[in-house]
């Protein structure tokens, strides 16, 4: 029987994954008239005299918003958000288990920018956080970038950041095995979508300064204008330092890193052969990765990681979000900042030791507690410094 098979069986018999659980008893009428009607009041007349008191009278300070239109879920793409839901409570359940945040699934049934933000700007005093998930480039940009503006709760694009994240921390540490710094090492970043844009975006914030984006149009480059999105458009401004021209072949010649978040069976042995001696190579398109790891050992690759965990190097930002959330939460943060991110990456990174780096373990276990334990509580000491952090 297959997973789909097995989950089809378990989501129906459950019907779904999420449930509602009372953190007081209600089993008589005085346990009722203290969380419900009368004793319910006085807790609202102190929030209605103090807002912030909303973090000390109910659950706003651990609830997180799972919110998506349904435009890019999972590889699946254009689905709904009917059909969206399995994954945002999939992610909801992920939140409790891994950080012990209580998230909840918003399924829009709008692709509109600006409705969008609108919604959540109504729903936000109800929640701590708000997770964006699965809306498609370039809306979501726009977006997060609004709603981070507007609202004094956290907003993140997990598509984005958390993959952005869980990259820097498998790139810290797999160049580490091959004795490569990161400014001078030769980076291929293949799609340039949510996920992508990020991922570049913040190897420059860890001293990466030769990054080749590219696209279906190939590697990118100011050449392009008129021709691709604004955000394709802007990466090409900040990439490609030499102005190179072709696609993904042509741009791996000569490349330490590759970062592939687009397509599967793009790459060949032959293409990592090009690439410079001790290449890197990180193919996470799910479920068929760019080049599968046996391929790519045979084109000369020294550490291999995907998105999948069936092989070595899993590179997956369950490791990410959980913790990045928690620590956000536990300083009342006003946002998720860079320096939060970079934190979060590092904390990762360090979580594997230098003496236990091998060119087959260089992330740590998704469930190894620790992990979450470490990015929660590097997360929450940026915040502090950064001064975003409220408590």
């Amino acid at each position: 029987m297959t997973y789909g098979e097995k989950a089809l069986i378990a989501h129906e018999k459950s019907k779904g994954k999420i449930e509602m659980k009372s953190k007081l008893p209600v089993t008589n009428a005085e346990d009722l008239s203290i969380a419900y009607t009368p004793g319910v009041a006085q807790p609202c007349l102190e929030i209605s005299k103090n807002k912030e008191d909303a973090y000390r009278y109910t659950a706003k300070g651990n609830l997180v918003a799972v919110v998506t239109d349904g435009t890019a879920v999972l590889g699946l793409g254009n689905i709904g958000p009917e059909a969206a839901m399995p994954v945002m409570e999939g992610k909801s359940i992920l939140f409790k288990a891994f950080a012990n945040v209580d998230a909840f699934p918003i399924c829009l049934d709008t692709t509109d920018t600006e409705e969008i933000i609108k919604t959540v700007k109504y729903l936000a005093p109800t929640f701590g956080g708000i997770n964006l998930e699965d809306i498609g480039a370039p809306r979501c940009f726009e977006i997060e970038k609004r709603l981070q503006e507007e609202l004094d709760i956290p907003v993140f694009h997990d598509d984005q950041h958390g993959t952005a994240i869980i990259v820097s921390a498998a790139v810290i540490n797999a160049l580490k095995i091959v004795g490569k710094p990161i400014e001078t090492a030769k980076f291929v970043v293949n799609g340039c979508g949510a996920a992508g844009s990020a991922t570049i975006k913040m190897l420059m914030n860890l001293g990466a300064t030769d990054i080749l984006a590219v696209d279906l149009p190939g590697i990118l480059n100011t050449d392009m204008k008129g021709k691709i999105d604004d955000a394709k458009y802007h990466l090409a401004e900040i990439t490609n330092k030499d102005h190179r021209s072709g696609g993904l072949k042509e741009a791996l010649v000569g490349a330490d890193v590759f970062i592939g978040v687009s397509a599967p069976n793009i790459v060949t042995a032959d293409m990592v052969r090009s690439m410079n001696k001790d290449a890197v190579v990180f193919a996470m398109a799910n479920p068929v990765p760019e080049i599968m790891p046996d391929v790519a050992k045979e084109g000369g690759a020294r550490v291999v990681g995907t998105g999948r965990s069936d092989f070595p190097n899993q590179i997956n930002n369950v490791a990410v979000f959980p913790g990045i959330f928690r620590g956000a939460l536990d300083v009342r943060a006003s946002d998720i900042n860079e320096e939060m991110k970079l934190a979060a990456a590092k904390a990762i990174a360090y979580c594997v030791s230098d003496d236990e780096l091998t060119p087959e373990y260089i992330m740590p276990m998704a469930f190894d507690e620790k992990v979450i334990k470490a990015v929660a509580e590097a997360v929450a000491e940026a915040a502090r410094d950064s001064g975003v952090a409220r408590i």
